[in-house]
């Protein structure tokens, strides 16, 4: 682990409830409005053709192989701010969509890579190392903690009970069990930028809601993970649990 930044929390049990409100607004009033949109379109996925659909899966597994490296080149890079990285996405989603799926594909790279810097970022600020094997791991399964148009509770904390150690090699078995998944999340993205122009809206706004929910979901599994190695998996995964869902009191 690289060092930390300071918490401004007083306590465990503060900063977990911190956590458990990001994770709410993660999946709150813009994600609502992705979800109703992701349902609009969802069904336009049966539209597109198998070798459409193989060709995701495809890109989206290269790109995850390679986007580490890009990713770790922006380290260098200064820093603009958590507003930078959506304005950018957004202007890539916009240009992705002008064109139709024909700037679509070749927009995607573009778009997981900047998701992945992103949620590397959210390791560092955690005192994670994500060039580490198994922070680049942790950080790929990000992508399979959900999605911003699927049901998923988006956060499984399973991961903070796991063994942290990692081989180079495992990775790659880590990114053909998360390439899949986000391909159907991307595959779905590229439905609501089929038309040309208008794809163009679509795509600048599902950046964002995909951006913004991926990076703030990254944000909380690594500082939880953290906790984690402070105070227990079990004690961390079960005051987030709580907080996140409180159990109901029954009146007699």
């Amino acid at each position: 682990m690289t060092e930390s930044l300071p918490s401004p929390y007083q306590s465990p049990a503060d900063e977990v409830a911190a956590l458990a409100a990001r994770y709410r607004r993660a999946n709150g009033p813009l994600m609502s409005l992705v979800n109703r949109f992701g349902g609009q379109i969802e069904s336009q996925m049966a539209l597109l053709p198998d070798n459409l659909r193989r060709q995701i899966e495809e890109t989206v597994f290269r790109v995850l192989q390679g986007a580490h490296g890009v990713a770790r080149a922006g380290r260098r890079a200064p820093d603009l701010g958590p507003r930078a990285a959506p304005v950018i996405s957004a202007i890539t989603g916009a240009f992705g969509g002008m064109g139709g799926l024909a700037t679509a594909i070749p927009e995607l790279p573009v778009t997981v890579t900047l998701i992945l810097h992103s949620i590397r970022r959210a390791a560092e600020a955690e005192g994670f190392d994500p060039d580490d094997p198994v922070i680049r791991a942790e950080c790929l399964r990000v992508f399979s903690a959900g999605s911003p148009l699927g049901s998923d509770d988006g956060v499984n904390t399973a991961f903070l009970g796991a063994r942290l150690t990692l081989s180079g090699t495992a990775v790659q078995s880590v990114i053909r069990a998360v390439a899949p998944r986000l391909a159907m999340a991307l595959g779905q993205k590229l439905a609501a930028q089929a038309v040309p122009v208008i794809g163009a809206v679509a795509g600048a706004a599902l950046n964002v809601g995909f951006l913004t929910y991926y990076r703030e979901i990254a944000s909380v599994r690594f500082a939880l993970l953290r906790l984690a190695q402070t105070h227990g998996a079990e004690a961390t995964l079960g005051a987030f649990q709580f907080a996140v869902q409180p159990p109901t009191l029954i009146r007699n």
